[in-house]
Formats: structure tokens, sequence, C-alpha cells
């Protein structure tokens, strides 16, 4: 999200409620409004789509975060983003459009797990023609293992929170995860023997 979205989002929040409930639920919430933009730029395939899902998202947390009960409020969120994507975009038929346009803020995520800033151009370009792929390969799985999978290893969720996010049990979570990386690693393989 850009820094006028989230200044919008802010005053948004503020107009909706107490100075203090603003206060409280800002030093909460929005250290992990790019995780949410991420999940949802993953779960909708579109940038326009995934600004809206995120805006929706803390828009709604906001309105029910007394209902918050304490402890990681990440899980939280990213629960009420998977309801926006599915409910409201699903609905007017967002998920069903979805564009394969490239995941330029997950893409960042992905590229910090592949090692040191000192490489030549070379290994720069090898980088980022590995991070594309991973990107592209990921969000040709079914939705899902690439939730369950964008929820563990980008956005860092515990197998418990990831069940509390989606709904399902810790061995479903675990199982989903165990499928997704099994798929991403024939497709990886099979993407390198086309090359």
């Amino acid at each position: 999200m850009t820094a006028q979205d989230c200044a919008v989002l802010t005053m948004a929040v503020e107009a909706g409620g107490g100075a203090d409930k603003a206060q409280r639920f800002r030093a909460a919430a929005l250290p992990y409004l790019d995780e949410v933009y991420t999940l949802a730029r993953y779960l909708l395939r579109n940038a326009a789509d995934a600004e809206d899902a995120a805006q929706e998202c803390y828009l709604r947390a906001f309105r029910h975060f007394e209902t918050f009960r304490g402890g990681s409020i990440k899980p939280w969120l990213l629960a009420i983003l998977r309801n926006v994507c599915r409910a409201e975009f699903a609905r007017r038929g967002g998920l069903a459009a979805a564009t394969t346009e490239s995941l330029d803020a997950a893409g960042q995520a992905v590229e910090t797990v592949w090692g040191d800033d000192s490489a030549t151009p070379e290994t720069n370009a090898l980088r980022r023609f590995d991070a594309e792929t991973v990107q592209r390969l990921i969000s040709q799985l079914p939705d899902q293992f690439r939730e369950t999978l964008v929820l563990r290893e980008i956005n860092d969720l515990s197998y418990r929170e990831i069940a509390e996010v989606i709904g399902v049990p810790v061995g479903t979570v675990m199982s989903r995860l165990a499928r997704a990386r099994a798929l991403l690693r024939a497709a990886w393989i099979a993407e390198e023997r086309e090359t």
C-alpha cells in the first residue's frame, strides 16, 4: 500500500472512534499492514483488489477492535482479511477475474530468502529470475495450498496461528503445508527441466 493509502486509512480509523481506541489500534495493527497486503495479493492476484481488501480488513478490524481478546493481533487481522477476500471479492467475481500480474510486495519478501547482498550482476539477475519463478509457481498452486504456504513461509505464522486464521485443525495445516511444498518442489523441478 502507498503512504497515501495508509494516511487515508488512518484518518478513517480516527474518524470512526475515539482517539484512544485509534491510537491503540494503530500501535497494534499498523505494523502488519504490509503482511496483510502481501497475503491479499497472493489470494486475489490483483494489486487494486488487494489494496481494497487490505483497507476493508483494517476498517472491519477497527470497528470490532474491542472484541479482540489480546495475544498476537496478526492472526486475527489475517483471518479478517481472509474473510474479506472470500466473501466480498468472491461475491463480485474478484477471485474468478483475478489476473496473474507480478507480485511486487510479495516478491520483496521472497527475494530476501536468496542470500547475501554482495552479489555480482549475474547472480542478481539469477536471483530475480528465481524470485519471479517462485512467485509464479506459488500463484499457480490451488487456493488452499497457496494460502497455507504464504501464511507460513511469507507471513511466518505458526501452525496454530494458521489454523486459527483459516479455521481448520492444526493437523490439516501441516498436511496442506506438506502438500503445498511438494507441489511447489515438483513445479520447480519441471520448470528447471524446461529451461
